[in-house]
């Protein structure tokens, strides 16, 4: 029987019917821009996209709240010299007994810098630097450390991860090594470190390594171990050999276990970084943060924070690209 149903919609075709009801229904933010077949309910998260309109909307937001807390509100204009930085302004009008107390503030600039101050300092760093090494040199050497600290951390923690998990022995002998040093943060070994390999960028990188490493163990691991056993037992069946079930059937599967691994890697490289450009390095952004501190520059902190947020997410997006196309049956049953 193919009479219309008075829906636009043949018997039994129901690739243009869309679940309209149900508590998310009137929330319209499950179903527009997605698919909306009746097959594709709450909870699939194949059908799971992240918006770019509610990222937008996430950014200004803390715009607006940026600039919200750091703006003078009532301060007078006849005290608005031009030319001056906004924490020259306001110490100057701190200590004039008739300007002093007559404006409001949330976030002074000694607790957080105004965006004008961020923005021209931003420019500044990247014309004459700080310390005598510009902003594109300080990005550049921090970049760096990371992509090598990420590298040799998964050179070696995959295969490590895939032996624990294909071999009782090498699981058994790993073990011990992974569960001890893993709850272990790197910024307790950075003493040690340091008298071992001295100060400078090897062990910069090496203290990265050590970030890394045990993530991509674990990761790696676990991608090999929820490995489907009827295809190893199919690939066996026609007649695969051990390197052929290795690379073709659980490196596959791994790759979703292996992404997460290296995104969150990225992320606590990231994070190990400031400590790691401590110990004697002139250049990363890392150490000009740190050099900026005593001199209570919060500007160049800021510019920096907000560079090594860039970075990090420009990194993780290039992830996010490289995972779509690497394993795009991921979250697909």
């Amino acid at each position: 029987m193919n009479a219309d149903m008075g829906l636009g919609v043949r018997d039994g075709d129901t690739s243009k019917m869309t679940d309209k009801s149900g508590p998310f229904a009137s929330w319209g933010m499950f179903s527009r821009g997605q698919d909306t077949r009746l097959t594709v309910a709450f909870g699939d998260s194949s059908a799971v996209r992240s918006l770019p309109v509610y990222s937008l909307i996430s950014l200004v937001a803390m715009i607006v709240f940026w600039f919200v807390a750091t703006y003078t509100w009532g301060f007078p204009d006849q005290f608005k010299e031009p030319g001056l930085s906004d924490k020259l302004r306001i110490a100057a009008c701190n200590s004039n007994d008739v300007c002093k107390g007559s404006f409001s503030q949330l976030l002074g600039p000694l607790t957080f810098p105004s965006i004008r101050d961020t923005w021209n300092t931003f420019f500044l760093l990247i014309d004459e630097g700080f310390q005598d090494i510009t902003l594109w040199a300080h990005t550049k050497a921090s970049l760096w450390r990371v992509i090598r600290g990420m590298f040799f951390g998964t050179l070696f923690g995959v295969p490590i991860g895939f032996a624990m998990g294909l071999s009782s022995k090498a699981r058994g002998f790993f073990d011990t090594i992974v569960e001890s040093f893993r709850p272990v943060p790197p910024l307790a070994l950075l003493p040690l470190f340091i008298l071992i390999f001295g100060i400078g960028d090897t062990t910069a990188v090496r203290l990265l390594i050590f970030a890394s490493i045990w993530i991509m163990i674990i990761a790696s691991r676990s991608g090999v171990q929820e490995a489907n056993l009827s295809k190893v037992r199919a690939a066996y069946s026609l007649g695969a050999s051990k390197p052929q079930v290795l690379f073709r059937v659980l490196l596959p599967n791994a790759l979703p276990q292996l992404f997460t691994g290296f995104r969150l890697a990225l992320g606590v490289s990231w994070g190990t970084l400031v400590a790691a450009e401590l110990v004697g390095t002139r250049d990363g952004l890392g150490s000009m943060i740190f050099a900026a501190r005593p001199f209570f520059r919060l500007d160049v902190v800021v510019v920096g924070i907000i560079v090594i947020a860039l970075l990090g997410v420009m990194m993780d997006i290039i992830l996010r690209f490289l995972e779509s196309k690497l394993i795009p049956w991921r979250g697909k049953g």
